[in-house]
């Protein structure tokens, strides 16, 4: 599967970050704007707000004066209301002091020339004692203003205070707001702006400038390559927990994606020594880790990004018909290499009879030939007689072959006897393993004996198969007898403690038992339940 995503491709459209960018700087100024016309409409609304009420409290005030009370309805109210009217505009700062009849004509008015002269605006609820506010353009030009009635003492209404503010007052006041309000807006989008963008800039490393397609494209490949790979992936998190598991990953571990993502790795029941490299980061290549039914061939490497520990990616690859294959082969081999040996052996001592013969001493070659058949005999017909299962005939053949060429004995027991019916019970491959094993171990462990020996005892009784091998080497601490079948466990040096740590394997599936002895030497012995126990194979 090839993927490849051009960045520069023209046609190509905005990336991701791009469009985020800019819908960001949008909902910012959208934002920032619609709250600035709100606050200069509230700024605005406030200022008329205090304009109506200077503009009532004045009218009230110069309404409730006993003056303009007596001067009401006198022919020359005018010339006394005129200065009055003048004195509180000044002192006030309103844009007029309108006193007139109650039918409207001006007693007051900042131009004289108006004076006598109908009032323009609404009065009809001032008439009937009520106080009214509007907005309203008069000879003036716009105001906000208020018309308050003059009461006699009589309770009448006798005549009309109206006073107004200009509207440009007003503004010139908001314009004050207005000019801080774009000022902070203005700051606002700005540090908005730069907000955005570097959140952007960050999200543009993250998503390496790539478009919201590209990024759809990669996720699907992403899927489709982890659910393609038969072999097992993981992703580690620094802290050891798994990120991410494929299927080819759960079916190893015996679990579901669901159950292995987001739990610790110690939390998956693996081996302590396999669940230790995958948390502890380290990187690791080909490792062999053997779980409760499975050979798993582990590598590991480190992930780092700017600096920055990404944890680990782990790959598993499932050994496990693999390395019984091996072990057929290793026997086979060995089975081979015995038998090439043999035949050299007996090509020299054909040559030996031949010579005697060719001496004249018949009885002499006569007896040689027939010790070697008998020697060459003796333990096939004892294999062949006891051991009526071929895999396992051929196992113990190949291996005495080999050991014989190494110097060690191998020994049929007398009450060994096992036949076909095994197979129904145990796998061929795991014949091999279990019983090729061990043999090799005990051939190992008698390699400085003074007379190496290795007695093997294969039978099946009505409730169990039961394999023993014992040796007469040095045999094995008490304290490491727990440890023989752990995956790199082993007295020699080198790459070694495999073979016992596969033998337990093999047998656990089985729902068996191996234990450890020392009878002069290392025993081992296995045994199988001739029935198959809950949860074992």
């Amino acid at each position: 599967m090839h993927v490849e995503l051009t960045r520069n491709r023209p046609g190509r459209g905005w990336s991701l970050s791009r469009r985020l960018f800019v819908l960001q700087i949008v909902v910012v100024a959208l934002v920032v704007l619609g709250g600035a016309a709100l606050s200069w409409y509230d700024a605005r609304r406030q200022a008329e707000d205090a304009a109506t009420g200077e503009v009532v409290s004045v009218a009230r005030a110069v309404a409730s004066l006993p003056a303009v009370r007596a001067a009401m309805g006198r022919p020359d109210a005018s010339a006394e209301l005129q200065p009055l009217a003048e004195e509180v505009r000044t002192a006030t700062g309103v844009a007029f002091v309108t006193i007139m009849t109650p039918e409207g004509i001006r007693y007051t008015h900042p131009d004289p020339t108006r004076i006598g002269r109908p009032f323009i605006g609404h009065i009809d609820q001032a008439r009937t004692g009520l106080v009214f506010t509007e907005t309203y353009t008069g000879s003036l030009g716009p105001s906000v203003r208020a018309v308050v009635p003059v009461f006699g003492d009589g309770g009448q209404v006798r005549g009309l205070v109206s006073v107004g503010i200009h509207m440009r007052v007003l503004t010139a006041e908001v314009q004050g707001h207005v000019t801080a309000l774009v000022l902070v807006a203005a700051a606002a989008l700005a540090i908005g702006g730069a907000l955005t963008y570097l959140v952007n800039r960050r999200l543009a490393r993250h998503t390496h400038g790539l478009t919201p397609a590209e990024l759809s494209r990669m996720y699907e490949y992403h899927d489709a390559i982890l659910h393609a790979v038969r072999e097992g992936l993981l992703l580690v998190s620094p802290s050891g927990r798994v990120t991410l598991c494929n299927d080819g990953a759960a079916v190893l571990l015996s679990s579901q994606p669901s159950e292995v993502e987001g739990a610790l790795v110690s939390e998956l029941g693996l081996p302590e020594q396999l669940a230790d490299d995958l948390a502890s980061g380290h990187a690791v290549r080909d490792e062999v880790h053997l779980t409760d039914d499975r050979v798993l061939l582990v590598n590991s490497s480190a992930v780092r990004s700017g600096g920055r520990d990404l944890g680990s990616v782990v790959t598993l690859r499932d050994h496990t018909e693999l390395q019984a294959l091996s072990g057929e082969l290793d026997t086979l081999h060995g089975f081979s290499e015995s038998l090439r040996s043999q035949a050299h052996e007996s090509a020299n001592r054909l040559h030996a009879v031949v010579s005697l013969i060719e001496l004249g001493r018949a009885e002499e070659a006569a007896g040689l030939a027939t010790a070697e058949l008998e020697l060459a005999q003796q333990l096939t017909d004892r294999v062949v007689g006891a051991v009526s299962e071929p895999v396992l005939a051929a196992v113990l053949l190949g291996k005495s072959a080999e050991a014989s060429e190494r110097g060690v004995e191998v020994v049929l027991s007398e009450d060994t006897e096992i036949d076909e019916s095994v197979r129904g019970r145990v796998d061929s491959r795991d014949l091999v393993t279990i019983l090729g094993n061990l043999i090799d171990n005990a051939v190992e462990a008698t390699q400085d004996a003074a007379d190496p020996k290795v007695v093997v005892t294969a039978r099946r009784t009505g409730a169990e198969l039961l394999i023993r091998v014992a040796d007469n080497g040095p045999g094995i601490d008490p304290e490491a007898a727990q440890r023989v079948f752990q995956r790199g466990w082993s007295t020699k040096d080198g790459s070694r403690g495999l073979g016992l740590a596969l033998v337990g394997q093999s047998v656990r599936r089985y729902g068996g038992t191996v234990e450890v002895g020392d009878d002069g030497g290392a025993v081992f012995t296995v045994r199988i339940p001739a029935e198959p126990e809950a949860g074992a194979r």
